[in-house]
């Protein structure tokens, strides 16, 4: 499923100047499109104008042509994984199983075949142990790795996660990483955004920058990731550097 976006506009009051302005992108099957900016620039607020939960101003988020009105039709095509923010006293696994509701009757009880897509998701992220354990029990990074399950539970074919590495640490990030790649391998369109470009050039993912609301950079990460674009992008000394053979970014002084 393709999803595409065409000259969207959203701004949070009509006497404010828009947060995102013209906003075109396009997101194919078993693609990765990474969205970078610094603090601010509308990264977040762009994924929750992709799931309805932003109303625009202007502007179209199709999917295949289509733009849904019903979000529960939208939560059985495309999922979101926010920052891990939430806070609640249900498991782990119970968590992931919210994952099934757009698939369930309404006031329908999960059953257990849903059961079994939730524990395979929780497995597939490496979590599988914790899935009697309290959600406010758990570290930041075990609820971001969650958060990432519960939207597998959801079977999308387009995926939006919103910096799904942060609070990681570095085994789990990469875990993370080779999930998202695995899961374009097997035909589903990605896009998430991060403060770490070289998780981009890592994946060797398109990507798309915003400043001052507006697409400002995009391309193949290899190509378009270089030192003098990101030290512009982020205001500060950034290179990129060779490291056994592949790109990193890193700041080289403080």
């Amino acid at each position: 499923m393709v999803l595409t976006v065409e000259n969207l506009v959203y701004r949070r009051a009509v006497d404010l100047p828009p947060v995102l302005n013209d906003i075109n992108l396009t997101l194919m099957p078993g693609e990765m499109l990474c969205l970078l900016g610094p603090n601010g620039t509308g990264k977040t607020t762009l994924l929750r104008c992709l799931i309805g939960a932003l109303r625009t101003e202007r502007g179209k988020v199709c999917i295949d042509g289509y733009v849904f009105s019903s979000a529960r039709q939208l939560a059985r095509i495309m999922a979101y994984v926010p920052q891990a923010s939430v806070d609640s006293s249900l498991t782990l696994l119970d968590m992931v199983l919210m994952g099934r509701t757009p698939h369930l009757a309404p006031l329908g009880l999960p059953g257990q075949h849903d059961r079994y897509i939730a524990h395979s998701a929780l497995a597939r992220i490496g979590i599988s142990h914790l899935a009697q354990r309290s959600f406010n029990q758990v570290s930041g990074g075990e609820r971001q790795l969650t958060l990432i399950a519960r939207a597998l539970a959801q079977e999308p074919r387009i995926l939006l996660m919103d910096e799904p590495t942060a609070s990681l640490d570095l085994g789990n990030q990469a875990r993370v990483l080779c999930t998202i790649r695995e899961l374009a391998a097997d035909g589903m369109a990605i896009l998430f955004t991060t403060h770490q470009p070289e998780h981009a050039l890592l994946l060797n993912t398109r990507v798309v920058t915003i400043a001052n609301g507006r697409i400002a950079i995009a391309g193949q990460a290899a190509e378009v990731l270089r030192s003098e674009m990101l030290s512009d992008l982020y205001c500060t000394a950034i290179d990129v550097v060779a490291l056994r053979g592949k790109p990193v970014a890193c700041v080289p002084r403080i």
